[in-house]
């Protein structure tokens, strides 16, 4: 038990230091938290408030509602010491244990700053030591779990905190940034290779502790790209090589990265050790104000691949990168502290509001200056925390919509919008006033570039016949195009082939049909042209069916496209006729692949989450599909009475893990109508024949080309008799097949189903005829494994050798492993359908086996992801330098020959160990 206050001590009760509270947004959905925690009348306000202001703290503290009555009468302090006691005596796997920590820290945190009890910035610290607890906990537990040989105890492991967890200062839905170096003078030199390959697997369980999705949630997402050159190497680097690597090649970025960096857990000795030597390459001796000119640059390139630059007002603004925001404080205090921090050690400090102080006494900034910026940083850091704690999202925007602005003024516990929009505008105004004229370039008489076309060598061969493509013939298009060819030609420039992102730029220019109207959303949004020559540089492919679907780009210009994907998609009501509504469908899914695409291709999303959002993207459309096929049905034919159709996703559908350019794979079950029913339509139709109507209009819904395109393709050769089955299956028939006729590989393959989409009543009768199917499967284990050995080697007979990147089929690769693990699943009579799930649980394989599978399928499922959004092509061909760079950087690794390496390795011992276990 966590012992707490005498209830004498009322002085210091959480309750006691109460001093402001939210005010309610949805006023009801305060009221019921109050009824559900049942707090002292002194909390119940702000209880009400924060409720009724943030969803995702409202579950939370129903969630950890006994926590919280504990809390109350606890000296807030006291009641995180206690929190990091507990974290510290966590024993054997973390995972689930840090995450209920993260929910009470989080809650303590959030309400300790809404009510006042903490201001902003011990809130902040607050957070910030619950995360050094966290990952230092999760890294014993790596080394627990991998030391040997020469690596003991801590094995001179570190992790090196960055940005805003190294500064004390983390915000309340923050990554957090961190480098992981291990000392090597620790070890003989024969025992290096050893060492570092140990700790590299430790720190890799450490930040699954950390940042793998659970049901439990996720501690903190953790970002290690601030290693140095983090596309060449790995995630845990020597000491040694990172201050070779900052002694030869550091830069001014880096040495501005490293000003808040602290050792925040593990060998912290050694940590500090090594920043005591990194001081000459961080602190120069000299006043350099070079730096000025150069992080202007480094601020105005941040802003521009932002989309920040330009008139801005508070709602949609970003509170964190845009202009007068906490970056450009931050931003300010940074290059001045690197101005003269080598010569006044006074300087040398982590924290934004200290080095403002610091700065201040040492005359580099006016008390006047440093009073304004630090009262904002505050007010701004309150702000932000607000934005972040109403979903638990990453996000600095400041809502757009009227409603959601709303909720954030009530949230700051101001009731007027509009005097809230007007305090912040003034105050974020303020900052820049400060700000802007700090970041001027010293010298305004820069030499002007050369001739354009000539940034990129040999650019005139291709860029001469730009003026014979239909995307500018007209003057108006050309005189557009001529402002704008600079801009893109730099910024193609810039990427790793120059010459292979001009070539991509080009088929995307001379695809487009017409131009005026998407080069006037280029010259009026100039974020598109770096989104575009990312995607040149990177996706030629993507850049293709830009040029064919350029209308995706006004998505690009709204204020949530970069903003955290949503759990759920969903399609905005639409009216119309059938061929209306699938119209608007295309419209919306091409807007929002494209956006899941843009995510991954620009690190805002794992390759694995990214898997889901298709998924979940495709559920969303299917649904839609769904109501528009109903209504069709219904208006040509009538309706059967009593008639319920569901139909089941199968395969990676099933599984909820698409790719980019990913069929569905559909099963359509019906029930509930009387067999001589017919519809009351012009036309009548028995329930067989109306079920197989809707199956066709559904399967034209999805997949027939129009002209915003098709939406999936539809594979249906999963139901029952195949090709020669009827495309929608009562669910009697349906059991009957399962129970009498079905193959092994039919049952197998029924690990995977998901009901997507149905009637409401029907779908938990098919999910539970499912689960009937594999817990009672009439066959036995030895014919289950006949069965795949059977299917193994038809499918290399076949052709199916794998091989490099062509990674879906082929001994130990994905569908290897998939088959395995339904294999595995069906004879434990699991109902799990995702690999990881499937093969959770004891059975066939040994946990040894399951361990290897589930890893394999892991790492090439990332790598298909990447590859899937390049190409379809498999084997995927030449990707190109920004191709190669993207699927090498997306794994980890120095290059594409790496993950080519990586790829056959995993593919190998995955068959290798189902070979074993099939004997």
């Amino acid at each position: 038990m966590t012992p707490t206050l005498p209830r004498g001590q009322t002085g210091a009760m959480f309750r006691s230091r109460i001093t402001r509270t939210p005010i309610p947004f949805d006023a009801e959905a305060g009221q019921v938290a109050v009824a559900i925690l049942s707090p002292p009348p002194e909390v119940a306000p702000l209880i009400a408030g924060t409720a009724g202001c943030s969803p995702f703290l409202a579950a939370t503290m129903e969630r950890e509602r006994d926590w919280l009555t504990d809390l109350w009468d606890r000296e807030p302090d006291a009641a995180l010491a206690a929190l990091l006691a507990d974290i510290d005596a966590i024993d054997g796997d973390p995972k689930a244990a840090l995450r209920q920590a993260k929910r009470r820290a989080a809650l303590l945190v959030g309400l300790a700053e809404l009510g006042g009890v903490w201001p902003v910035m011990q809130a902040t610290a607050g957070w910030t030591r619950f995360a050094d607890a966290a990952l230092n906990r999760a890294l014993a537990y790596g080394l627990a779990r991998h030391a040997k040989g020469p690596v003991t105890g801590d094995g001179g492991l570190v992790a090196i905190a960055m940005g805003k967890m190294g500064a004390g200062e983390l915000n309340y839905s923050s990554d957090i940034d961190l480098v992981l170096l291990f000392d090597e003078s620790g070890y003989d030199p024969s025992d290096y290779g050893t060492a570092r390959a140990i700790l590299l697997k430790a720190a890799r369980t450490a930040m699954g502790a950390m940042s793998d999705i659970t049901a439990e949630g996720y501690v903190f997402r953790t970002d290690l790209r601030l290693r140095p050159d983090p596309g060449s190497t790995p995630i845990v680097l020597s000491m040694e090589a990172a201050e070779r690597y900052y002694e030869a090649m550091g830069r001014t970025w880096e040495r501005a990265a490293w000003i808040k960096a602290r050792a925040c857990a593990g060998a912290k000795a050694a940590g500090e050790g090594f920043l005591e030597r990194l001081t000459p390459f961080v602190w120069r001796r000299h006043l350099d104000f070079a730096v000025v000119e150069e992080a202007h640059d480094m601020r105005r390139r941040i802003r521009d691949h932002k989309g920040l630059a330009g008139e801005w007002d508070v709602p949609g603004h970003d509170v964190k990168l845009g202009q007068g925001g906490i970056r450009e404080i931050e931003f300010l205090t940074q290059t001045q502290q690197i101005i003269a921090g080598g010569r006044d050690p006074r300087l040398r400090v982590r924290g934004t509001l200290e080095g403002m102080d610091r700065l201040t006494e040492a005359g580099w900034m006016t008390p006047q200056d440093r009073d304004v910026l630090s009262e904002q940083y505050r007010y701004l850091r309150s702000v932000e925390h607000r934005v972040q704690m109403v979903q638990d999202a990453q996000t600095h925007r400041i809502p757009r919509d009227p409603e959601r602005l709303r909720r954030l003024a009530c949230f700051m516990g101001e009731g007027d919008v509009d005097r809230f929009v007007t305090d912040l505008r003034d105050r974020m105004r303020a900052v820049e006033a400060i700000t802007v004229p700090s970041f001027l370039p010293p010298s305004q008489g820069q030499a002007k570039a050369g001739p354009v076309g000539e940034i990129i060598e040999g650019a005139s061969a291709v860029t001469d016949r730009w003026a014979t493509y239909p995307a500018l013939r007209s003057d108006r298009a050309q005189a557009i195009f001529h402002r704008l060819r600079p801009g893109l030609l730099a910024a193609l420039a810039r990427a790793a082939r120059p010459s292979e992102a001009l070539a991509a730029f080009d088929g995307f220019l001379r695809g487009l049909p017409a131009g005026v109207q998407v080069l006037s959303l280029f010259e009026a949004n100039p974020k598109l042209v770096d989104l575009l020559a990312d995607i040149c540089a990177t996706a030629p492919d993507l850049a293709q069916y830009l040029s064919q679907n350029a209308g995706v780009l006004d998505a690009v210009i709204g204020g949530t496209f970069l903003e955290p994907l949503p759990d759920v998609w969903t399609l905005p009501p639409v009216e119309g006729d059938f061929e209306e509504r699938l119209t608007r469908l295309r419209q919306w899914h091409r807007e929002a692949h494209f956006r899941i695409g843009v995510h991954m291709l620009r690190g805002l999303i794992d390759p694995i989450d990214a898997g889901a959002s298709y998924a979940r993207l495709a559920e969303a459309v299917m649904a839609s599909a769904w109501v528009a096929t109903d209504f069709e049905t219904a208006r040509r034919y009538g309706r059967v009475p009593g008639l319920q159709l569901v139909a089941m996703g199968m395969g990676s559908l099933g599984a909820r893990r698409l790719a980019a350019r990913s069929d569905l794979d559909l099963v359509l079950l019906h029930d509930g109508a009387d067999d001589l029913a017919e519809s009351d339509g012009r036309r009548a139709l028995g329930p067989r024949q109306w079920a197989a109507k809707f199956t066709q209009i559904l399967i034209t819904a999805l997949s027939a080309p129009m002209g915003e395109g098709r939406l999936y393709e539809v594979d249906m050769r999963l139901r029952p008799s195949g090709r020669q089955g009827p495309v929608a299956t009562p669910l009697s028939g349906f059991l009957n097949y399962q129970a009498n006729e079905a193959w092994v590989w039919e049952h197998m393959a029924l690990t995977r189903a998901r009901v997507v989409v149905g009637d409401p009543a029907l779908r938990p009768m098919v999910e539970g005829a499912r689960c009937d199917v594999i817990r009672g499967s009439r066959f036995t284990d030895a014919e289950v494994i006949e069965a795949l050995t059977d299917m193994r080697a038809r499918l290399v007979d076949a052709g199916r050798h794998g091989g490099g990147l062509s990674i879906k089929s082929g001994p130990g690769r994905m569908q290897d492993i998939e088959l395995a693990a339904q294999a595995h699943a069906l004879i434990a009579g699991n109902t799990a359908r995702d690999v990881v799930g499937q093969l959770g649980v004891e059975g066939w394989l040994t946990p040894e086996t399951r361990a290897v599978l589930a890893r394999a399928h892991e790492h090439l499922s990332r790598v298909n992801q990447m590859l899937r959004l390049l190409t379809d092509a498999d084997p995927p061909g030449d990707l190109g330098a920004g191709g190669e760079a993207f699927v090498a950087h997306g794994m980890d690794l120095p290059d594409l020959a790496a993950v080519t390496a990586a790829c056959d390795a995993a593919a190998a011992q995955a068959a290798a160990v189902i070979d074993e276990a099939l004997k």
